[in-house]
């Protein structure tokens, strides 16, 4: 992917300002392509060069760094070399775009046209996370504390371009004293019905002690290649409604849920702080991937459709998607919001998700 690294992004960086004396983390990073948002001691580092990804989103040390606190992670952060790499799957978020998750064998049928898109360098034998992840994004308006990422997508012969309709993206990031919040619409270009899906894939910080909170309706259980089967009961999903919550580590986990909430807490008891992820619809779905083998990855992605979404013979409430006519648009938005009870002895702030428009 290295040879997409400056394609699509513009002079618009070069704008922001030079990384504070007291930010770590983005020296380490040491990648002058990031796009940096501010709001006080908060920070979001923006890898539009990585697929349009977040590279890190976190919070300075309230103490300039005296007590040998380091920043305050939300997100597990990039590291310098899955960014000199160019590797989206080694950063805190990114987005999956036009479809989430699998595609069996990588072909699907839609309208009487069979897709095939196992020629698109996916490298993975059922097609996986649309290819919106594996190609730069353009950097549009920017400020200290919102940027605006877009990708266009062209039908080609080259990797990741095989996606037989045309569509322009966007995704728009907000910064704020409650979160980081995240709006992303697509937009059918293509001169006849596209189908669709969209979400993301963050990445949380793991210890024996994380906690998740969330409520859905039923889990799809699948397959050893992670395709979906049944959608039914799980002992997960009471363990995720109860007022404890799921441990991390209880079961191993790479599955969709139909019926979420579109809110979810990952819960750091230990250390007195968590985060919150409030989504709107479509985000109906979300998939939880906490693997035994892994005890240091958890993901907990806010996503529009199941795995195989589009080769399923099942009700669209359990399987999500959609189709966009020509020229229509979808927008929907999504944010993490912080609590930090080691830092505020005050508690919860008690902010509510921002309604969008």
């Amino acid at each position: 992917m290295n040879a997409d690294r400056q394609e699509g992004v513009d002079q618009s960086a070069a704008a922001q300002p030079a990384p504070a004396s007291d930010d770590a983390v983005r020296i380490a990073l040491n990648d002058a392509a990031l796009i940096e948002l501010r709001f006080e001691d908060r920070r979001v580092l923006l890898a539009p060069h990585v697929g349009g990804a977040i590279a890190a989103f976190y919070d300075l040390p309230d103490d300039g760094g005296g007590s040998g606190r380091g920043a305050l992670h939300w997100l597990r952060p990039a590291s310098a070399e899955a960014l000199a790499a160019c590797n989206p799957l080694g950063m805190a978020s990114f987005p999956l775009l036009p479809y989430c998750n699998r595609l069996r064998d990588a072909r699907f049928v839609f309208d009487g046209r069979e897709v095939d898109l196992s020629a698109d360098g996916n490298a993975f034998d059922h097609a996986l996370h649309g290819h919106a992840w594996r190609r730069p994004w353009r950097v549009g308006p920017v400020s200290p504390t919102m940027v605006e990422l877009h990708l266009n997508h062209e039908p080609g012969s080259e990797p990741a371009h095989h996606w037989p309709y045309r569509y322009e993206a966007t995704q728009r990031f907000e910064l704020d004293d409650s979160g980081l919040f995240v709006t992303m619409s697509i937009r059918n270009l293509a001169d006849q019905p596209m189908p669709f899906g969209m979400g993301h894939h963050p990445y949380y910080p793991r210890t024996p002690a994380t906690r998740i909170h969330t409520n859905v309706r039923a889990m799809w259980h699948a397959t050893q290649d992670l395709l979906p089967t049944l959608l039914d009961a799980h002992p997960c999903i009471d363990a995720l409604a109860s007022p404890a919550g799921l441990p991390a580590d209880a079961y191993h986990l790479d599955n969709n849920f139909a019926g979420w909430s579109r809110s979810a807490t990952i819960d750091w008891p230990d250390e007195r702080r968590s985060v919150t992820l409030h989504a709107d619809a479509p985000f109906d779905h979300m998939v939880l991937y906490a693997p035994a083998a892994h005890p240091d990855l958890l993901c907990l992605e806010p996503v529009t459709n199941t795995v195989d979404f589009l080769n399923l013979d099942a009700p669209r409430e359990d399987i999500g998607g959609g189709v966009l006519m020509p020229g229509e648009t979808m927008q929907a938005r999504f944010g993490w919001m912080p609590r930090d009870l080691s830092r505020f002895a005050a508690g919860l702030n008690g902010s509510t998700f921002p309604v969008s428009s």
